[in-house]
């Protein structure tokens, strides 16, 4: 999976340990009512968009670069849906911490497909019919899909998703 120059950076001060990253993510739905979901190339799991923040960019901003990025698709954003820490140990090793910001985001143009290395797939999928997708991932696609103030745990409340460190 590539890194941007910044975590490539880090990287070679901290080696494989923790490194505590802001990141985002989007539950992006199209006017048929899917979400957008993309294969990734280094674990094969369907996903949702997501990637790390850059210094100085704003989460809404880093979320419509990352889902054409990986996408093809043009999105917009419609609301925050949540915000919590996140746990991620990768096959090589590294550990991160990411501060995750998802967004509900709404389809207006571009095309699905593979738009970089960090995807083997792209595809639609009704809500009804998810590929098979962990506990964090079904969180941020059920708070998004509510019309409900931004999700976040609350003080000294404990989720299973937010704890574990999961493996990609």
């Amino acid at each position: 999976m590539p890194m941007s120059p910044y975590v490539r950076r880090l990287r070679g001060l901290v080696g494989h340990d923790v490194l505590l990253l802001p990141s985002v993510s989007a539950v992006v739905v199209n006017d048929a009512g899917e979400i957008l979901f993309g294969q990734r190339s280094d674990s094969g799991q369907w996903s949702l968009p997501a990637g790390a923040v850059d210094p100085g960019e704003q989460p809404a901003d880093a979320i419509v670069r990352e889902v054409f990025e990986e996408t093809g698709v043009e999105i917009v954003v419609e609301r925050l849906a949540g915000v919590a820490m996140h746990p991620v140990v990768y096959p090589n090793g590294d550990q991160c911490e990411y501060l995750n910001v998802w967004f509900r985001c709404r389809a207006v143009g571009g095309e699905a497909r593979v738009n970089d290395d960090e995807s083997l797939d792209v595809a639609w999928f009704r809500p009804d019919d998810l590929p098979a997708v962990e506990s964090w991932i079904r969180l941020r696609i059920d708070v998004a899909l509510k019309d409900e103030p931004a999700w976040y745990a609350k003080q000294g409340e404990s989720h299973e998703e937010l704890s574990l460190p999961h493996a990609l």
